[in-house]
């Protein structure tokens, strides 16, 4: 897939091509839509996270519930989405220690229970040790710092994502 084809598509094809690259949030895509044409990857980006940084604060939170926990439940029950098992598997995730697996449970519970979304970060970016690292180092940040940075996270997530779907 391309620009040029994107910028042609009728909602439901830009959706079935485009709508979870954002996790579940197809609302994104649809939004996002409406700046068409598109010139440039960077352009494109730029409208889907435009329309998150316009969304009301609930709507953001809604947005990164959406995302799944590190080496979680639903990683454990093969039941990710394409992307994020992907991605989780490129960070090696997928083949944690029993030791890893309680250390990522405990942090994921500490992490949900302070923030009220799970812990998010471009695992394409990092090493299992290194979200480890983030992860324990996140945990003492405020809650707006940390919606923040999670946001900025899925930004970057977004952009990997968009460069292996649509291309350069």
């Amino acid at each position: 897939m391309n620009l040029q084809a994107l910028n042609k598509m009728d909602l439901p094809t830009f959706l079935a091509s485009l709508g979870e690259v954002f996790e579940h949030s197809p609302w994104v895509a649809e939004s996002a839509m409406k700046a068409r044409p598109f010139e440039t990857l960077d352009a494109l980006h730029e409208a889907m996270v435009g329309a998150v940084r316009a969304a009301p604060r609930e709507r953001q939170l809604d947005l990164l519930r959406e995302h799944p926990e590190l080496a979680g439940k639903l990683a454990l029950a093969g039941e990710l989405t394409r992307s994020s098992r992907e991605e989780q598997a490129a960070a090696g995730l997928d083949c944690c220690s029993a030791e890893e697996l309680e250390r990522f449970g405990s942090l994921n519970d500490a992490y949900k229970a302070k923030f009220d979304f799970p812990f998010i970060i471009a695992v394409k970016d990092n090493s299992r040790a290194a979200i480890l690292k983030a992860f324990e180092t996140r945990l003492a940040n405020d809650a707006d710092s940390e919606f923040n940075t999670a946001l900025e996270q899925v930004a970057r997530i977004v952009w990997l994502r968009l460069q292996e779907t649509v291309g350069k």
